[in-house]
């Protein structure tokens, strides 16, 4: 699944159940699949999401690719008593150090990662999680 081709397809898959996942809770959100350089590979924002969220799930996806842990492991590594404390200044502010952000990894690899937000923690894990389900 390294092709262009076939990562947009399964991005899309991802996105379309990560959207139904949100729909059916009730909360807008915007979804972001990248490579596994970081780069944006497809981008959905719900409407009526957080304008933050634009920037938060993209940030999500890249810290999960580019730390290669999803970023809810982040987030005690992060704390001022964690190994990482200082980590979300890094790379101009891009590392995001609480949940919703996923590596996608295939036989082993990192492939890609998954961003969402615009919920609550949990909202925004489930609705990611819903996408990595889509991959089963």
């Amino acid at each position: 699944m390294t092709t262009t081709g076939k990562l947009l397809d399964m991005a899309k898959k991802m996105a379309e159940a990560a959207a139904v996942k949100a729909i059916e809770i009730d909360v807008p959100m915007v979804i972001v699949i990248c490579d596994a350089n970081g780069n944006m590979v497809l981008y959905n924002r719900m409407e009526d999401s957080l304008l933050a969220s634009m920037s938060i799930a993209t940030n999500k996806a890249y810290t999960a690719v580019a730390l290669k842990m999803s970023t809810d492991t982040l987030t005690d590594l992060a704390k001022e008593s964690g190994q990482l404390f200082g980590i979300t200044s890094c790379d101009n502010g891009r590392m995001v150090a609480f949940g919703g952000g996923f590596p996608i990894i295939e036989n082993g690899k990192i492939i890609a990662g998954i961003g969402v937000s615009g919920g609550s923690v949990a909202e925004d894990m489930s609705v990611a999680q819903a996408g990595l389900d889509a991959l089963k």
